[in-house]
């Protein structure tokens, strides 16, 4: 899904969340043949029945009249994290609009279909929140329930804990969240901790690993292998929606996580088999968060879109010498000249030798697995 449109979603001049990184990341893409011979989709903005699925009229109220009154509206409008600016209601109708088209072509029968300008996973349903003004991921999923789906796996790896997605649904079994974030004692939105499991019927539904600062591509994979397959495997989702924020690379400014390039290269690999192996290979993909704009979220998001299309595009290949000439430009910062952080992301399974991050791993297990019918202490599980 692309519309030079999504770069109107721009908070202000000198907001973290920076639309060049979407423009960056369709450069590259395009400069190493990525998207040869791929239709892009233009979206529609969501209308209002579409964003009432699950945020309230008050609010879409409430964002499209913020511009026109210069002492604010509430709603967590107007702050240092969502201020307000012109076109606000049209430019975030647009993106939640792209994740719509998204969750609608794999309805009507695509395997997989990917919306890096979405994921905007914080927004609530009367208020805007962490740079997000209308929850995207929420409205698809809502959507493809409202169209008869009974289980969608949504897997949230940026650095932020998935809030808005997870509150969405926090009560509903049909849609099982699992966010991979780092500690809350130590990062915005201070939510998604381990014993945050979901309530009433939607009890072990909800699924949080909170990673500490310092967790590396080995620490990182091998939570998420300890826990998540065995997770989506018992759940069955019909498909599996995932948003992608770059902000675990050791170079974000706003956050604590020391990933690569190369470690999130081996996520989206991955994330791709379970799609395959767990829901038929249906995989909804969405961006979010990444704050280091030029040396980090073009090229992560460049392997997302060669990992979707099949079209993976190897570490070390070389960056193209007109998209680093026009990124610097832009930046007084060193740029890289390749694909790669020259990582190694290879790891050891859980269930060996203790590693720093097994007491999280064992913590989610004991919490959540049970509810499942899975076993938290054996590794086959």
């Amino acid at each position: 899904m692309w519309t030079p449109g999504f770069l109107d979603y721009q908070l202000s001049e000198d907001h973290p969340l920076n639309p060049v990184r979407l423009d960056l990341t369709m450069r590259l893409a395009r400069g190493l043949g990525v998207l040869d011979d791929v239709d892009l989709l233009e979206p529609e903005p969501a209308t209002d029945d579409e964003l009432e699925r699950v945020h309230s009229p008050s609010y879409l109220t409430a964002v499209r009249s913020a511009p026109e009154l210069p002492s604010g509206v509430g709603h967590g409008l107007g702050t240092s994290d969502n201020p307000i600016f012109f076109g606000m209601h049209e430019s975030s109708a647009l993106i939640a609009g792209g994740s719509l088209l998204a969750a609608r072509r794999i309805a009507e029968g695509a395997d997989r279909a990917v919306n890096i300008a979405g994921g905007l996973h914080h927004a609530m349903r009367d208020r805007a929140a962490g740079f997000c003004v209308y929850n995207d991921c929420a409205v698809a999923i809502q959507w493809l329930l409202d169209q008869g789906y009974e289980r969608i796996a949504y897997v949230d790896v940026d650095v932020h804990h998935g809030d808005g997605v997870q509150a969405a649904f926090y009560d509903d079994p049909r849609v099982l969240t699992v966010s991979m974030h780092q500690h809350p004692l130590t990062l915005w939105p201070g939510t998604g901790w381990a014993s945050e499991l979901g309530s009433g019927d939607g009890a072990g539904y909800a699924v949080n690993v909170p990673l500490a600062p310092g967790t590396d591509d080995a620490g990182w994979l091998r939570a998420f292998e300890a826990i998540v397959p065995s997770l989506l495997t018992s759940f069955r989702p019909q498909v599996l929606v995932s948003e992608c924020g770059a902000d675990t690379h050791s170079d974000d400014p706003l956050a604590n996580l020391e990933l690569s390039v190369d470690g999130q290269r081996a996520i989206y690999r991955r994330m791709r088999e379970l799609a395959d192996t767990t829901a038929g290979g249906k995989w909804l993909v969405l961006g979010g968060g990444g704050y280091s704009l030029f040396r980090v979220v073009p090229r992560s998001w460049t392997h997302l879109l060669g990992v979707v299309l099949d079209r993976d595009v190897e570490p070390g290949r070389p960056l193209p010498a007109d998209w680093i000439a026009h990124a610097a430009s832009l930046t007084g910062r060193p740029l890289p000249t390749d694909m790669s952080d020259g990582a190694d992301p290879s790891f050891e399974p859980w269930g060996g030798d203790f590693a720093a991050v097994d007491p999280t791993i064992v913590e989610v297990r004991r919490a959540v697995f049970p509810l499942h019918g899975l076993d938290p202490d054996d590794p086959r599980d």
